[in-house]
């Protein structure tokens, strides 16, 4: 078999998932192989070995399941980025930048040193990526779930901010010193309705539904954190909270009633879809952008 020959065969193997089975396809076919997509297109003719050849088609039987690809290949980009994912973690969602952008825009007036928190860091994307993009800030990465933190502090590793970045295994702000304060906190928190989560082969099913499922209204997480994030939001301070195009405009209304003191506002994601809850406490930052509602 060529690899031309193999990527047809793939591509036709997961043709029901359209347009997605056809850049699949070509993805782990770029996996199996550790070559590039314009390295597959300029050596069509090369022949696949048997092993590879063997592998890609376990890849593709994955793939036909449901089974998300960044699952399959072990690995997912995010904010230019790549960051070592698998059953026990979220697969980063590009959505979730938007929220990585205005934090950055956040620290950035707040000035050097800021304390930041991320509450559910899972995969670590969140806390990570701050911790890189923002070298003056303090980063705390809190989690419920050891194998999900495990995932993180291995990404922190890979990315060279294991020394910038601090795991804490516990529940909400459980485990930190009760006077411990940040001037910003992110959070994913589950924000998916309970009857909205879907059955395989649907990808989603196959991520840990402890950070998926977000009660009957897809917003139990939340109603449980808002409480201690009020407590220990510094003023001034920011904190922005990812949600659902369904469930932004109610989360905001939650944040409104915990943060009495704050402003909030609700931004659009890159799609134009309502997706990241902003709380802003204390005086406005001078160079605070607009809010995108």
């Amino acid at each position: 078999m060529t690899v031309g020959e193999a990527l047809a065969a793939g591509r036709e193997r997961l043709r029901p998932s359209g347009d997605e089975g056809r850049f699949d396809a070509l993805r782990l076919l770029e996996e199996v192989l550790g070559r590039n997509a314009a390295w597959i297109v300029a050596h069509r003719d090369d022949v696949v070995d048997a092993e590879a050849a063997a592998r890609y088609d376990a890849a593709l039987a994955r793939r036909a399941t449901g089974e998300p690809v960044a699952y399959i290949c072990g690995a997912a980009g995010f904010f230019g980025r790549t960051f070592a994912v698998g059953p026990d973690v979220l697969v980063p969602r590009p959505e979730s930048e938007e929220l990585v952008q205005l934090a950055l825009d956040a620290l950035d007036a707040l000035g050097a040193a800021s304390r930041v928190c991320d509450l559910g860091t899972g995969s670590g994307v969140l806390a990570i990526t701050l911790a890189l993009e923002c070298p003056s800030a303090r980063v705390t990465a809190l989690d419920v779930s050891p194998a999900a933190l495990a995932v993180a502090e291995r990404n922190a590793r890979a990315l060279g901010a294991a020394q910038r970045v601090r795991f804490v295994l516990g529940d909400a702000f459980d485990a930190l010193d009760p006077d411990e304060r940040f001037e910003c906190v992110v959070a994913n928190l589950p924000y998916v309705r309970s009857g909205d989560l879907r059955p395989r082969p649907d990808p989603t099913a196959f991520e840990p539904r402890l950070a998926l499922d977000g009660g009957h209204d897809g917003l139990d997480a939340y109603r449980r954190a808002l409480p201690g994030v009020a407590r220990r939001l510094a003023s001034p301070g920011a904190a922005f909270f990812e949600a659902g195009p369904d469930t932004a405009e109610a989360l905001a209304g939650l944040a409104a009633a915990s943060f009495p003191d704050a402003r909030v506002s609700v931004h659009r994601d890159y799609g134009g879809r309502l997706r990241v809850v902003a709380v802003r406490r204390g005086s406005p930052p001078p160079s605070e952008k607009a809010a995108n509602p």
